[in-house]
């Protein structure tokens, strides 16, 4: 079978989204194409978003390959499954603009594996992958029985929808080194979350690991990309070398969390690749720090949330470490990586006056603390069960309603004012 695999056009405006707007490697859809390639299938990988198509481009690219089966994502790339935009009309936007000229349609994302129902309905896809994808999509491209094939919500001939089962957890650590287009690493300009100088060359995004072993309740990751585990070094250097080979400079690891791994710093370090990653500090010893820079770490996302012991432990983060160990920590990382970055969030009792005097004292030493940021309590988080139990249909809704009710401003790489999710989706049909 013929299988188109598409990265939308992705529109941020009045979105609560708040992950990065550049684009990133769809890296589910190259696994997967990978995967349905070795069994036999031939494919079509189109990134509206990265190759500066429209929908309607995209569209008619896909319609000239004539498949029996196109696959959409519902978030901009792995690395934001669990920050994803909530509302669907940009897929839907593809999908209206390609028709029926792909196939049987099918959606992947973080939306159909919290709530597959309401994303089938808005979206007016054939199929919805529950969990990850990539192992998924070869047993659907060569099923006639739907109900036959793990993981999925699917559209009945008699317009009903049903659903095949609980999402799917990907055994990961042997999906194969990514291979992609040329051109379209040279036009992958963007280093993310890279702070310390301009792009010297094409970036890239990779995933040495998966999941994370803890459990905070903000994350959104119950129902994909869970259970931890750690891809084969072999094949992950084999992919990592592939884009040094292309030109890439500077990779980014999508990983939940990315853990202190010696051999994986080692092979770095024989490397001309810089890197950055996300991570929690109160993890890394000084001197595995010490070796993170010198295998050539220039970006440090780290995970601290609240300034109080109290407050972590509300957060369920299972941190041992006090609050002036994390700073120390943070200030040790910056001596070898030129931008070291403490995530905090609004966590009710944190004291403003506090929260501003800890952010100036690590700014002293290099070390960027954010302006605490609200949370949205995504579908998938252990937040939005505490509050309401397991997503229903209007589970989207619910959170996104709850978000914009509670907070007067909100991220600076936000809109100013976002807009309700029905407002956002009635737009492109999805009501």
């Amino acid at each position: 079978m013929r299988v188109a695999l598409v990265n939308p056009s992705w529109d941020y405006r009045n979105s609560i989204y708040f992950g990065c707007r550049e684009p990133h490697l769809p890296l589910e859809l190259g696994y997967g194409a990978a995967l349905l390639e070795a069994a036999g299938h031939e494919t079509l990988t189109v990134d509206a978003h990265l190759e500066g198509l429209s929908n309607a481009e995209a569209a008619r690219r896909v319609a000239a390959f004539a498949p029996g089966m196109t696959v959409v994502a519902t978030a901009p790339t792995y690395l934001f499954w669990r920050c994803a935009p909530p509302e669907l009309r940009v897929p839907r936007a593809f999908l209206d603009a390609l028709g029926r000229a792909g196939g049987r349609t099918v959606a992947v994302g973080p939306h159909g594996s919290a709530t597959p129902g309401p994303t089938l309905a808005k979206l007016g896809c054939d199929a919805v992958v529950r969990g990850e994808c990539e192992e998924i999509l070869p047993l659907l491209a060569g099923a006639d029985d739907l109900a036959r094939v793990p993981a999925l919500a699917y559209r009945r001939a008699d317009g009903t929808s049903a659903v095949t089962g609980g999402p799917h957890a990907s055994r990961f650590t042997d999906l194969p080194a990514l291979r992609w287009p040329d051109a379209w690493i040279a036009r992958h300009r963007h280093h993310h979350h890279r702070f310390d100088t301009a792009p010297d060359g094409p970036g890239a995004e990779v995933e040495a690991s998966r999941g994370c072993p803890y459990t905070c309740s903000f994350c959104a990751k119950i129902d994909f990309r869970d259970t931890y585990r750690k891809r084969d070094l072999g094949i992950l250097l084999d992919e990592i070398d592939g884009l040094i080979r292309q030109g890439a400079t500077y990779l980014y690891f999508v990983d939940e969390i990315f853990l202190p791994q010696a051999p994986l710093l080692d092979a770095l370090t024989a490397r001309d690749i810089r890197f950055g990653i996300q991570t929690r500090i109160d993890l890394w010893k000084p001197d595995m720090l010490d070796r993170l820079g010198a295998a050539g770490c220039v970006s440090i996302e780290a995970g601290v949330e609240s300034l109080t012991e109290e407050g972590r432990a509300a957060l369920d983060k299972r941190c041992r470490a006090s609050t002036d160990d994390l700073a120390e920590r943070l200030i040790r990382a910056r001596r070898t990586v030129p931008f070291v970055q403490a995530n905090l969030i609004a966590v009710a009792g944190d004291d403003a006056d506090m929260v501003a005097a800890w952010r100036e004292r690590l700014r002293a030493q290099g070390v960027w603390a954010n302006d605490p940021v609200p949370l949205y309590p995504y579908p998938s988080s252990p937040d939005y069960r505490r509050l309401w139990g397991e997503p229903d249909d209007e589970a989207w809704e619910r959170a996104h309603a709850h978000y914009l009710g509670q907070f007067e401003r909100f991220s600076d790489i936000q809109e100013e004012r976002p807009l309700p999710l029905r407002e956002l989706e009635a737009a492109c049909g999805c009501r």
